[in-house]
């Protein structure tokens, strides 16, 4: 171990408990919670496997009116719940690890989609999130069942095994309502004075803190200022809550802003952006502080450590992107790090398919259910297969670095580029994505380790080199491409003379439209349409992004980005038309039509077109359109990964390599084997 970094490993005392280092995996939402208690368990276990000396599930909602139904979080409300979440606790125990549960109460950001009861707050205000209705001002007996219901769920907890018990204070929910000016307006003893919105947290603290005495260490998760989301949340204020929490506090879980805000994706916020004020926190407590910040420079660990800053590198995304980022930092494995790229990628799974993933560790939400480790991969049968992987964009770097580690005896990659990356090269040299670029980087560094693995570069291979390369296996990866004939998914007639516009790929090659009135025109709805945009516009072009969509960038939305996204495009100067479909360019602009039948025009001097990706799939479909012929040379299978098969975002890409080089002895490699279910009892 690096000396430097010695100081990561130190045990510490979170009032009864110890924590064996200083690694602690904060709660965070996974899709899994009480519904799926052993895939919730085996995606825990394995972080503290990796070395978090703690780790914490999913937030737990307390109070039946503050349910999340279509989501899924850590219920607790029964005995049946408890059970579940207990063979979480015990899974991180197995490890070592201590584990940890944030109560939870949404108040006026509760979904209630399955309880259908009335939203909870502080006073009778509105939800940014939830506009459907407003929310019932709490009477003093709904705050004293609240604050029942904490400490039922804390004994519920704490009886199958939990070390550290939450009273959720951060984000926006019911706590932070309370605590807010703007939410808060309350003329009786929790309304007014900063002591007074204090009060129900504080209260409910000493509530949790009497029922489970020393049994358990007691952590608060609050906001120390609310940034731009969180209206009426102020630093002073908050180091004075701090110090009124203090005496029955073990342990201060500390952010900044709503949601969105402390998960801010690298396109905007850098590592430990939040530290300008979580760093104040230590002028008011003496007790051990945890913050995050997309920490995965070891460095900056040890030195807001050793500063006295931070008692806990606190972590949620890093230790999704790399479970065993505290062993590799503590045996010098710095250069096998998986870093996290910031993209919310995770989020946007959780979020949209109830099921966490990550775009740089594909075995993420698949320790139970198909059983994949991020470390251990299963020695194949036949590892002596010659196998050739066709194209070396993100899903043919990603197989073969599995192969390569499963132990085939040889795996050659073969890129027609210059350099490894696919569309991931270009993606990194787009305005705010260069944190993408860790896709390429960990798979580089992956396959330059690995004896068995040959990676050329600069050879493209046609059929009858496929045929005479000596592999029995063959892997087809060669992507896709932005198709240029102005097809569009939503409409039968493509874009009239699409050939005058330019693609994506164009761009990033170095050709430019006339200098001048520009539109970008997205059906795509992520980032490259915007990228591109911000691109031109730095360049100096009049940039018109035009979208067919109901917004701008609406995936971005479910990676906590969109609202940013829009701000900052509007901050380049960008002008921004949603709801209209072009339609044809002619010689004076683009023409198209609005979401209600009327004609549209915009007299630009060049468009680029973000409207459909295709697979570049011709070398695949010709070779299995002949049996005999692979037969002949001695293949025995072709098979096709990531966009060659279909387009898609680079984490489905990735696992979709991932799992083929997993499941390569399958019946079917093609066809992804039954994966586990979690089901309820019958």
């Amino acid at each position: 171990m690096d000396s430097r970094h010695a100081v990561l490993f130190e045990p510490v005392q979170i009032g009864p408990k110890t924590a064996p280092n200083r690694f602690y995996q904060v709660p965070h939402a996974s899709g899994f919670g009480s519904m799926k208690p052993r895939t919730h368990a085996a995606f825990r276990a394995v972080k503290a496997e990796g070395g978090w000396g703690v780790v914490n599930v999913d937030y737990a909602p307390v109070s039946l009116d503050s349910e999340e139904y279509p989501a899924i979080a850590a219920d607790c409300w029964d005995l049946d719940d408890m059970k579940r979440l207990g063979i979480v606790a015990d899974a991180i125990h197995e490890h070592g690890a201590l584990a940890g549960i944030e109560l939870y109460h949404g108040g006026a950001e509760s979904l209630n989609g399955e309880s259908r009861y009335p939203r909870l707050a502080p006073s009778q205000i509105g939800s940014d999130w939830r506009r459907s209705s407003f929310c019932k001002e709490m009477t003093l007996d709904d705050i004293a069942r609240v604050q029942s219901d904490y400490v039922l769920a804390a004994k519920r907890a704490r009886d199958v095994g939990y070390d550290i018990v939450y009273v959720y204070g951060a984000h926006g929910y019911l706590m932070t309502q309370m605590l807010s000016t703007e939410t808060n307006r309350r003329t009786d003893r929790y309304g007014g004075s900063l002591e007074n919105r204090a009060r129900f947290q504080l209260e409910t603290i000493e509530l949790v803190r009497e029922a489970i005495g020393d049994d358990c260490a007691v952590a608060v998760r609050m906001a120390v200022y609310g940034r731009t989301e969180l209206a009426g949340i102020e630093l002073d204020d908050m180091l004075e809550v701090i110090r009124m929490f203090d005496p029955v506090v073990d342990l201060f879980d500390v952010n900044v802003g709503s949601w969105p805000e402390d998960s801010g994706t690298s396109r905007y916020y850098p590592e430990g952006h939040q530290r300008p004020w979580t760093s104040s926190v230590r002028q008011a407590t003496n007790k051990p502080i945890v913050s995050v910040g997309r920490f995965t420079n070891p460095d900056l660990m040890a030195s807001m450590v050793r500063s006295g800053e931070l008692d806990f590198i606190g972590a949620a995304r890093p230790a999704i992107a790399d479970p065993f980022l505290p062993q590799k930092i503590r045996e010098g494995r710095l250069d096998e790090v998986r870093e996290c790229t910031g993209s919310n990628l995770c989020i946007l799974r959780e979020e949209t398919l109830a099921h966490v993933g990550c775009i740089q560790n594909a075995t993420a939400g698949e320790e139970y259910r198909r059983g994949w480790h991020p470390e251990i991969y299963v020695r194949p049968k036949n590892p002596e297969r010659a196998i050739l992987v066709v194209g070396g964009g993100p899903a043919g770097m990603e197989c073969a670095m599995v192969l390569g580690k499963s132990g085939y005896e040889a795996v050659h990659l073969v890129e027609a580029g210059d350099a490894l990356g696919g569309k991931m090269r270009w993606t990194r040299q787009l305005p705010t994505l260069g944190d993408w670029g860790r896709v390429i980087d960990h798979r580089v560094i992956g396959l330059g380790k690995l004896d068995n693995v040959e990676v050329i570069l600069g050879r493209s291979l046609t059929v009858e080199d496929v045929l005479e390369y000596g592999a029995d296996t063959v892997i087809v990866a060669t992507g896709s491409a932005w198709n240029g004939d102005g097809i569009q998914s939503h409409r039968p007639e493509p874009i009239s003379n699409a050939h005058l516009a330019l693609t994506p790929e164009q761009i990033m090659a170095g050709a430019r439209p006339p200098m001048g009135r520009v539109v970008v025109y997205d059906c795509d709805g992520y980032y490259v349409a915007a990228g591109i945009a911000e691109l031109l516009a730095g360049e100096g072009y009049d940039v018109h992004l035009v979208t067919s969509l109901p917004r701008v960038s609406p995936l971005s939305d479910e990676s906590l980005e969109g609202d940013f996204l829009r701000q900052h495009l509007h901050d380049c100067g960008i002008e921004m038309t949603t709801s209209v479909t072009v339609t044809g360019i002619d010689s004076v602009g683009v023409i198209g039509e609005t979401e209600y039948g009327d004609d549209w025009r915009d007299d630009a001097v060049g468009v680029v077109l973000v409207t459909l990706q295709v697979s570049d799939n011709a070398l695949y479909r010709e070779l299995i359109s002949d049996q005999d012929r692979l037969r002949a040379a001695g293949i025995n299978g072709v098979y096709a990964i990531g966009d060659a098969v279909v387009p898609r975002m680079p984490s489905e890409a990735i696992f979709d390599g991932h799992r083929l080089a997993r499941e390569l002895e399958s019946d079917d490699p093609m066809a992804p084997k039954p994966w586990l279910r979690e089901r309820p009892t019958i």
